[in-house]
């Protein structure tokens, strides 16, 4: 399965439609991303290679995908909400030989043009940069032909990590003939019941795995997809109507958006085309998740998973109504709750560290040039199971429950942001002494970041340092990963060997909250 058979089917059928304006046919999409693969074949890439890119959600990001995928290879898709530090990074750690940058952040990208190593090629799309090349012309002028390697690639995404500094997940690769299923496919199929007729709503960026992965594999099938520049809740209710929507995926604070539209507004379009609507990359709230199945019907389906793969595990509306709360049982792999210090399995309702077993060990990942890390995500019993540092329990019907994260990760609107990036950078700072960084309640997004700081000089203490500090972060961090605000305290609590207690902290903000997350 590939878009050049239904291209070859239905040269005339949406691929991309833009939620704003713009439409692209499989023919389009077909043959611009055959330029491409020819455009990186040109240019010296061959399948095991690396390429990146930094782009928002715009009509051509998936022919990005595909010219990749086609050409056999590994690609990484980069926040638009980074810095230019942080693009540098990742574009250098994944081992990229030809870098794209979309105009939209040219603020961040135009500095970086021939000092990223290891790059040859820099591209600008959607308008010039200083010292790229522009990407429509490079593109148009290849032909809209296969090259004579044309293989699967894959894709390899950054997820960042307690150490501060993300980390590329990299799968198990080996390039695959063209045209060859993904385990996205067959789940969106099986489980989902997607097939070429279904009209897939994204309203997520698309760097992120699920929407990458989700949009690209229900176009595989030869579905429509439609694509939010940006989310916003009247809209994606307006898109459900006009486009006869099928199947989407959000995340909790997408409903939670929607639920707080006034009632004329929620009630006012027609959404009875939805036949599935999946949800995951957080936790939903009790209630919310309850309005939502009383809004829209028992056609939510929530799953638990991570780029890293390995496993899978699902839950339908009318099991999570017999087992509230629960993110699934697995569907793929298997799920085991763990001790931490015995790493002995945890009977049935105790919390412990969640581990994750794939089917097939050779499929397992591991974090590109972090050999550490990799080997902290393993149980230390058995290699073949690893962990995300989720806590949780497994009642009698084997559906598990997330209750906490052993690193204090904050999920905030769907996007996973790790404190010790912003502890890091805040430490640093001359009027700072020690901080801490963690989440606390926030109604709309489930979390949001709050830092704790011991000044040097307490009388500093108050909103001029706040402000200063706030500045600070966001000088060096992407917006989504700095504080939202700090409190100040004399002393952080900390052992004597230097360990802190940040749960002490962090516990008084989530009282009254039966989780942690």
């Amino acid at each position: 399965m590939h878009i050049g058979l239904h291209a070859d089917a239905h040269p005339d059928k949406p691929a991309i439609v833009m939620g704003g304006s713009g439409v692209v046919t499989y023919q389009q999409l077909d043959d611009r991303s055959k330029q491409l693969s020819q455009l990186f074949h040109s240019i010296g890439l061959r399948p095991g290679d690396h390429v990146a890119w930094c782009v928002e959600n715009t009509e051509r990001f998936h022919e990005l995908i595909w010219g990749a995928q086609r050409s056999g290879l590994l690609y990484t898709a980069i926040s638009t909400r980074l810095t230019d530090e942080e693009i540098q990074y990742i574009v250098e750690d994944c081992g990229a030989k030809a870098f794209i940058a979309s105009s939209y952040v040219a603020d961040a990208t135009a500095a970086l043009a021939g000092k990223l190593a290891g790059v040859d090629a820099y591209f600008a799309l959607g308008g010039a940069i200083d010292g790229y090349e522009s990407y429509e012309e490079a593109v148009a002028a290849q032909p809209a032909e296969s090259t004579a390697d044309e293989c699967e690639g894959d894709d390899m995404l950054y997820s960042s990590g307690t150490t501060g500094r993300p980390k590329g997940v990299k799968p198990a690769f080996s390039p695959k003939p063209w045209g060859s299923a993904h385990a996205v496919t067959l789940l969106g199929q099986a489980l989902y019941g997607a097939t070429e007729e279904s009209v897939y709503l994204s309203p997520a960026p698309l760097y992120h795995a699920a929407p990458l992965r989700f949009t690209r594999e229900f176009q595989r099938i030869g579905a429509t997809v439609i694509v939010m520049e940006k989310f916003d809740p009247a809209d994606f209710l307006r898109l459900v109507e006009e486009h006869g929507v099928t199947h989407t995926q959000v995340v909790p604070t997408m409903f939670v958006r929607m639920l707080k539209l006034p009632e004329a507004e929620r009630t006012k379009h027609e959404l009875s085309s939805l036949q599935c609507v999946i949800h995951a990359a957080a936790p939903c709230p009790v209630r919310v998740k309850e309005q939502m199945i009383e809004w829209w019907g028992p056609i939510i389906n929530e799953y638990y998973a991570a780029t890293e793969g390995g496993g899978f595990m699902a839950c339908t509306s009318a099991e999570w109504l017999a087992h509230e709360g629960t993110v699934g049982k697995p569907l793929i792999g298997t799920l085991h709750v763990c001790d931490d210090d015995t790493g002995e399995e945890l009977p049935t309702g105790e919390a412990g560290t969640v581990y994750l077993e794939p089917p097939n060990p050779e499929d397992l990942f591991e974090y590109h040039n972090d050999p550490e890390k990799t080997r902290q995500s393993r149980h230390p019993q058995h290699p073949d199971w690893f962990t995300l540092g989720d806590v949780g329990y497994l009642d009698d019907d084997g559906y598990l429950y997330l209750t906490d994260r052993k690193a204090f990760m904050i999920i905030t609107g769907g996007v996973n942001v790790y404190p010790q990036e912003a502890e890091n950078l805040l430490v640093t700072h001359d009027r700072v002494m020690d901080v801490a960084v963690f989440g606390v309640p926030n109604e709309d997004f489930g979390e949001e970041v709050k830092a704790v700081v011991q000044p040097i000089d307490m009388t500093d203490a108050g909103p001029e340092l706040e402000r200063e500090l706030l500045a600070f972060c966001r000088e060096h961090l992407a917006d989504v990963k700095c504080p939202r605000s700090i409190d100040f305290v004399e002393e952080l609590p900390r052992h004597p060997t230097g360990k802190l207690y940040k749960r002490l902290l962090r516990d008084q903000y989530w009282e009254g909250h039966e989780s942690k997350i």
